[in-house]
């Protein structure tokens, strides 16, 4: 039986994105800086994860990456506000591009960890996120990184810290 109640309360969303296996091979020919800048002048498509969660990349500097997200309801909990994971991946994103910001051409890298204090919560009445992204210290082995989101009023959302994995590409 089809509780017609809740079939009124449905909503949907539709995710586009673009294949990223061939951006993931100009990756690996670029620097990193210079493939975080031809994302943001539209040359190279966004990541799939950002149609997720409806992410963009702002600024690309060495050593700092700013990045902005705006929740909507498909990213709620079940307590009615915005979900961790949607914190975590928008930390994890921005901490993984200011790395990605300090590396030649022919290497990579992956997040080997992501610890996040959340500060206050997020719901669709907060707005577009801000975070930004800053290597502590850049390796050529590991690289450690500190987050944060901030609201549109600049009130700390949440915090995080990282440590990434630096290789070769390929």
């Amino acid at each position: 039986m089809t509780n017609t109640n809740q079939d009124a309360l449905t909503r949907e969303k539709t995710i586009s994105w673009v294949d990223p296996h061939p951006q993931a091979a100009q990756a690996a020919s670029m620097s990193g800086l210079d493939y975080l800048n031809a994302m943001i002048d539209g040359t190279i498509p966004p990541p799939p994860i950002a149609s997720h969660i409806n992410l963009e990349m702002i600024e690309a500097t060495p050593g700092t990456a700013v990045m902005a997200a705006t929740p909507d309801e498909s990213h709620y909990n079940p307590i009615g506000s915005v979900h961790g994971g949607f914190f975590a991946t928008l930390l994890d994103s921005v901490c993984g591009c200011a790395v990605q910001s300090t590396l030649p051409a022919g290497t990579a890298y992956t997040s080997l960890d992501l610890n996040v204090s959340f500060l206050r919560g997020i719901t669709t009445g907060t707005g577009r996120v801000v975070a930004t992204g800053r290597v502590t210290k850049p390796g050529s082995r590991a690289a450690f990184v500190e987050a944060d989101i901030k609201d549109a009023d600049g009130r700390l959302l949440a915090t995080a810290t990282s440590t990434c994995l630096v290789f070769p590409a390929g």
